[in-house]
C-alpha cells in the first residue's frame, strides 16, 4: 500500500511568517522592455541632439530625407539652398507669340427670340491678331446679335461698346515680332467695308419704328 507524500501546512497570511518558495517555480529569463529608452538616446519627451533620428524635421532611421528638406543647420530661408526655379516667361500673343500683347478679351453676341449665345476669345493678343478678331467677333455681332429683346437693348450694345475699347487697347500697341515659326492673324477689311455688319440696319430700324409709335401713342399726338 503506497502511503502519500505528507501535505505541508497552508501558511496563515495573517500570521506574519514568510511563505515557504515553489519548488515547482522554474527560473524564467528577463524580457527586455520593447518600450525601453535605448541607450545612449535622450530621455523620452525631450529633442535629441542635432542631426540624430527623431529630431523635428529630421526623418526616421532608415528613411531617406525628403524632397527639399532642410539640411540640419540651414536657415530655412537661406538663398543657398532654395530651390532653382525659373522666371515665368513674360506673356505674348497666344496666337503668334509676340511679346508686345495685351492682356484684354474679345466678345461676340448672337441673339435668336429667346435663346442668346455669348463668345468670348481670352487675351493676350498682339496689335495685329487682336484687331482682326475685333473685326471678326464684331461683324458676328452687328449680323447676328439683334434677334432677342434682350440682346437688341442690352447684350449686344454692351459687347459692341466692349469690343471698341478692345480695338482701342489692341491699336495702341507697336508692331508685333511673331515667335520663330508663327504668323500674325491678317487683319482684314475694316467692320464698315464688310456687308454682314449692315445687317444690323434691319434691327435698327425697326427698334427705331416701334421706339416712335410708342412715343407718339403715349404723348397723344396720333
Amino acid at each position: 500500500m503506497t502511503t502519500p507524500p505528507p501535505q505541508q501546512p497552508i501558511p496563515n497570511p495573517y500570521s506574519g511568517t514568510p511563505a515557504p518558495p515553489n519548488p515547482y517555480a522554474g527560473t524564467t529569463a528577463q524580457q527586455p522592455n520593447p518600450y525601453a529608452q535605448p541607450a545612449g538616446g535622450p530621455p523620452m519627451g525631450q529633442p535629441g541632439q542635432p542631426g540624430q533620428p527623431g529630431q523635428p524635421g529630421q526623418p526616421p532611421m532608415g528613411y531617406p530625407a525628403a524632397p527639399g528638406a532642410v539640411p540640419p543647420g540651414a536657415v530655412p530661408h537661406d538663398p543657398a539652398y532654395a530651390p532653382p526655379y525659373a522666371h515665368a516667361p513674360a506673356p505674348g500673343c497666344r496666337n503668334c507669340g509676340a511679346p508686345e500683347a495685351a492682356n484684354f478679351a474679345v466678345r461676340a453676341h448672337v441673339g435668336v427670340l429667346i435663346m442668346m449665345r455669348f463668345h468670348t476669345l481670352n487675351g493676350p493678343f498682339c496689335r495685329r491678331c487682336g484687331r482682326a478678331l475685333v473685326r471678326i467677333m464684331t461683324t458676328k455681332t452687328l449680323c447676328q446679335g439683334w434677334w432677342s429683346p434682350f440682346s437688341l437693348v442690352i447684350f449686344t450694345p454692351f459687347t459692341l461698346l466692349w469690343n471698341l475699347i478692345a480695338s482701342i487697347k489692341f491699336g495702341k500697341l507697336p508692331e508685333p515680332t511673331p515667335a520663330p515659326g508663327r504668323q500674325p492673324l491678317e487683319e482684314g477689311p475694316p467692320v464698315h467695308a464688310r456687308p454682314l455688319a449692315y445687317v444690323a440696319i434691319v434691327p435698327l430700324l425697326w427698334f427705331t419704328w416701334v421706339a416712335v409709335n410708342i412715343y407718339l401713342d403715349a404723348s397723344g399726338r396720333r
